[in-house]
């Protein structure tokens, strides 16, 4: 799997948790979104400032804590 380059956790952000490039969007936040049957589209359009592969990148993320690998983050 290649690096996650669009996921950081900073603990002054979010409380630490995995976000996408710094922002206040957590990867549980746009994964709960795709649970929640909302297009990739839709998404992006709640969420101006996110591109396409932050979304591709969140549920890979999520894919791979679901397996319990941890996966190095970059720091905000």
């Amino acid at each position: 799997m290649p690096a996650l380059t669009r996921i950081t956790h900073d603990p002054n952000i979010m409380g630490g948790k995995p976000c996408i490039r710094g922002l206040r969007v957590t990867v549980g936040t746009l994964v709960s979104l795709v649970a929640a049957g909302r297009s990739a589209d839709e998404i992006l359009r709640l969420y101006p400032y996110l591109e396409a592969d932050d979304i591709r990148e969140a549920l890979s993320y999520a894919a791979w804590r679901v397996e319990e690998i941890e996966v190095p983050l970059a720091m905000a």
